[in-house]
């Protein structure tokens, strides 16, 4: 507890104060705690987005080529009603099945299709709702790898 002091009645006299710094402390660490801790989770959800499609350049390589028919987008969007593929312009929907599973199959079939139509390309995008589980996201992953395509960016796939 806090104590004060005085000496006499004089208006002259020095006064002690003693100050509990204890509960100060107390505070202190809790706060440095919880700034450790938040620390943390920020940077498990971060995903590093800084390089490039072909990878992060360097001033000792040269600049690598793209390859061949890199300007057409590939894009899986993983959406609740199902698969939507864009090849370029064109877009191929594969709705949920029956049973609520999507169609894996469907989609590796239309992915094999289209590596045959480009079979030097091996990027692709995977964009996935919001609300949608993580599973679904692995699946899309998996069938672009099955078909064929390696280099696999994952994008938002907003609200719609």
């Amino acid at each position: 507890m806090a104590d004060i002091q005085e000496g006499g009645k004089g208006r002259g006299r020095a006064k002690n104060v003693e100050l509990n710094l204890v509960p100060f402390i107390d505070l202190m660490s809790v706060l440095i705690t919880f700034l450790l801790i938040t620390a943390v989770w920020t940077q498990v959800s971060m995903i590093q987005i800084g390089s490039s499609l072909y990878g992060k350049k360097s001033d000792s390589q040269p600049n690598p080529e793209p390859p061949p028919m890199a300007n057409i987008v590939l894009k899986v969007d993983v959406k609740s009603a199902g698969y939507v593929l864009t090849a370029g312009t064109q877009m191929i929907s594969l709705p949920v099945l029956a049973g609520g599973e999507y169609d894996d199959a469907g989609l590796v079939a239309q992915l094999q299709r289209v590596k045959q139509l480009y079979p030097e390309k091996v990027d692709a995008v995977v964009a996935v709702e919001d609300p949608l589980p993580y599973n679904q996201l692995i699946k899309a992953m998996d069938n672009l790898l099955v078909s064929g395509f390696s280099a696999i960016s994952v994008a938002t796939g907003g609200p719609n």
